[in-house]
């Protein structure tokens, strides 16, 4: 088992070291851009849009912000893509080091080139594949350096001059004078340069860019070949995250190149088909001032007839601007799938450009033809109809994220899940932890594609052979050789045998629960009463002397030392995956009521809880920088802590999670490129927020039920296809009202502060009375709290 961990030993750079630009008011990301009329490359003089809530296509494009979360922890890109695209054209500014997953961050000032995959929010790196750079003077091989872009191909730019909306990206390239222009189908990006100066310039394809591991490219092996005048397609096999990872591509120009060279190792070579692990390409060009040219790039995992092939079927014409307003129109229909009001402008740019996120993964990995590349590193066919998608960064996304789809993708969950099925048929490591490009990362703890999978079924999401499905889960447990033995046969996992014994445990309780619910489904009860039983696990743990989930050795006594702020007992491996004892004591998800039960019971429990927020923020020298985001012991930043605020419902305490929620809310998002508390992971990050400021969460994901927390909107409108609608009603007086004095479902008030999935599977209306003062009773009785370790 792999864990973010492990890659910042071999990429400790961060951003923190460098000098960070500060960037007076953010004018260009805040900036509403009009779609129609002036050019969306130039900022509106820093202004920011009214909050009409109109709903129009500029509203909602302008509001979701690309560059939020470029900055700090986030890890996000801010380039050209499609909704779950395949394709995420966007700048690379550096290839190497924690800050850099994406490939770009707020704080540099100069460019390397334009790359047409990339990680979203991730904590760990890998793709960037195929990077394409116009310059003008002499050809340079190498980037060179940050602070010296001029020995290279580099260009400095300004952010003054850089524009990123839903589906379009340009900057001017300071260095050749050069306007970049950047947009994008599925699986095709489309450049577009223009060349200000005119005179002699290039294009440099640069096959050897990846992310670098000690300053050295994961490139191990290529090819390129020029196949026509104005074509040359090429691929590349890397060993970075996902090892053995393959990818290929086609790419024409609008206007047939002067000349065409090949460099092999950064030597010229007679252009052919070449081979090597070193490879690039640079097409001469004759330019008048202002001419531009484009670059159609398609890519591919399967190879490069499949990347042309993709060029044919979604890009055959050279129209940027057609191709322009149809990636904003997929992203306008995007983004109104839910139209909110909010008070605050900053709110609205953060909860959009949450769903923007969301919306990047996870990403297509199919050709047209409907070919794809699968776990087995085997060239497969999928049935009519279907797609098949990768970049799953489950151990985040199952708690948010995928829940949030099953409410906003009511099309692409069952090819989501059909997707997972078919990696744990093909995968040799079987069920799939952290897929990326038909490779297994192993990253993280769990296997917590069987609670996508579970909540799927549980939620009705009909497509998926849920019978298949679990039985290649029970095949992957039975595979599983990090601690599942352990967990399966004493209970816990001991820590002098595996490292973070206690998270994962906890994980694989939660996998159980995931299990014992697909079982029932499949009517396998005894296989369920089993799987519930390990999912109870967690009390093993339990040490009361201390009050904290405590790791255990082989021969079932307590690790030690034990200090609950630290990693874990010794230095050979934490005991806790990405987090410590404070938060890996409320990680429980599947059993809220069994948790409360072995804390003591409600009243010591609250006060458990309560003393988490209230600690200290200290955290020991060796602690992951995923670990952010603090309050008290607390850390929003990083994913087990994320439904820990709404445990406070199942506590008979909900007003104490809508105040505790309602400050997270203010306080972990902003609406800038430094806007979040740790890495964006996928959409998680911003699942959180979204879903928290409609006034619900799912702390159980497969159980259906979402508990109250405080509605940030002042209501919303949700649109859950197939003519269905959830409404959400906001009444308050003022702003700050953050307490719910009342709740209702579906024109029935309520006496408890949560609901199921199916009272708005089908639409529906949530109404939340709120009041600047808490509603004690709400929720506080026994009979009206969620239930807990019920099979739904």
């Amino acid at each position: 088992m792999i864990t973010r961990r492990k890659f910042l030993e071999s990429a400790t750079t961060t951003a923190a070291a460098t000098a960070v630009v500060t960037l007076p008011s953010h004018p260009l990301w805040a900036a509403a851009i009009a779609v129609n009329g002036a050019d969306r490359g130039a900022a509106l003089n820093g202004a920011a849009p009214a909050a009409t809530g109109s709903g129009s296509m500029m509203d909602v494009l302008a509001w979701a912000n690309p560059k939020v979360g470029t900055g700090g922890h986030g890890h996000t890109f801010p380039g050209a893509t499609v909704p779950f695209g395949a394709m995420q054209l966007s700048p690379d500014t550096y290839n190497e080091g924690w800050d850099w997953c994406s490939g770009y961050h707020v704080s540099d000032t100069s460019i390397m080139g334009f790359s047409h995959t990339h990680l979203s929010g991730t904590g760990a790196s890998d793709l960037l594949d195929f990077l394409v750079m116009p310059a003008t003077g002499a050809v340079k091989l190498q980037p060179g350096t940050r602070e010296n872009p001029e020995e290279g191909y580099r260009s400095r730019f300004s952010h003054a001059n850089e524009t990123a909306t839903p589906g379009y990206y340009a900057v001017l390239l300071d260095t050749p004078n050069v306007r970049a222009e950047m947009t994008a189908t599925e699986r095709v990006g489309i450049h577009r340069y223009t060349f200000l100066n005119g005179g002699p310039a290039h294009i440099i394809v640069d096959l050897h860019h990846a992310q670098l591991n000690k300053g050295k490219s994961t490139v191990v092996s290529g090819e390129l070949e020029q196949t026509a005048p104005d074509s040359i397609v090429g691929g590349h096999v890397t060993n970075a995250w996902g090892a053995g990872r393959h990818a290929y591509f086609a790419l024409q120009t609008s206007k047939q190149p002067t000349k065409v060279e090949f460099y092999n190792d950064d030597a010229a070579v007679p252009v052919g088909k070449l081979q090597g692990a070193n490879l690039k390409a640079v097409l001469h060009f004759d330019t008048t001032p202002k001419e531009q040219i484009l670059v159609k790039v398609g890519i591919s995992a399967v190879g490069m007839d499949g990347a042309a092939n993709n060029i044919k079927a979604e890009l055959p014409a050279w129209d940027f601007d057609g191709t322009r307003h149809a990636a904003e129109a997929k992203w306008n229909a995007q983004l109104g799938k839910i139209h909110a009001e909010f008070a605050s402008e900053a709110h609205r740019t953060v909860f959009y450009s949450a769903l923007y996120h969301m919306s990047l993964g996870p990403t297509l990995f199919d050709d047209a033809d409907g070919r794809y590349r699968g776990m087995d590193n085997a060239v497969h066919t999928l049935p009519a109809g279907q797609h098949n998608y990768t970049t799953f960064s489950l151990w985040d996304t199952f708690r948010a994220a995928h829940p949030a789809y099953t409410l906003l993708e009511p099309e692409r969950m069952p090819q989501f899940v059909n997707t997972l099925i078919r990696m744990a048929d093909e995968s040799p490591a079987g069920a799939p932890v952290w897929p990326l490009h038909g490779r297994e990362t192993e990253c993280m703890t769990g296997f917590h594609c069987a609670s996508v999978i579970a909540e799927a079924c549980n939620k009705g999401i009909t497509g998926p052979d849920y019978a298949k499905g679990y039985q290649l889960l029970k095949k992957g447990r039975a595979d599983d050789k990090r601690g599942m033995e352990q967990h399966r046969e004493k209970g816990f996992i001991a820590a002098d045998l595996e490292g973070e014994s206690v998270s994962k445990h906890f994980e694989y309780c939660y996998d159980d629960w995931a299990m014992a619910n697909l079982a029932a489904h499949l009517k396998l009860d005894a296989e369920s009463k089993a799987h519930v039983a390990l999912s109870k696990g967690y009390k093993n743990n339990w040490d009361q002397s201390t009050g904290f989930m405590r790791p255990k050795l082989a021969d079932g006594s307590w690790a030690s030392p034990f200090n609950p702020i630290n990693m874990g007992h010794t230095k050979k491996w934490p005991d806790y995956t990405e987090s410590n004892a404070w938060q890996t004591t409320f990680a429980l998800q599947n059993d809220p009521a069994g948790l409360i039960e072995t804390l003591g019971g409600q009243k010591a429990f609250l006060a458990k809880l309560d003393e988490l927020f209230n600690q200290p923020s200290t955290l020991p020298d060796d602690a992951p920088p995923d670990i952010a985001g603090m309050v008290g012991q607390y850390a929003h930043g990083n994913e087990p802590s994320h439904h820990i605020a709404y445990l406070y419902v199942y506590a008979g305490a909900p007003h104490k999670a809508q105040a505790r929620a309602r400050s997270l809310m203010e306080t972990m998002y902003a609406a800038m490129p430094d806007g979040m508390q740790g890495n964006e992971d996928v959409g998680q990050m911003s699942a959180w927020f979204l879903l928290s400021a409609l006034g619900f969460y799912p702390v159980d994901p497969v159980s259906g039920i979402y508990v109250l927390g405080s509605p940030l909107t002042n209501g919303a409108t949700v649109n859950l296809g197939a003519g269905k609608t959830l409404k959400v009603e906001v009444v308050r007086k003022n702003a700050g009202d953050q307490y719910v004095s009342e709740f209702w479902v579906n024109g029935h008030k309520q006496d408890k502060a949560w609901f199921h999935h199916a009272d708005i599977a089908a639409g529906g209306t949530l109404r939340y009375v709120m009041s600047d003062k808490p509603n004690t009773t709400l929720g506080a009785d026994a009979k009206s709290l969620p239930p807990s370790l019920q099979i739904a």
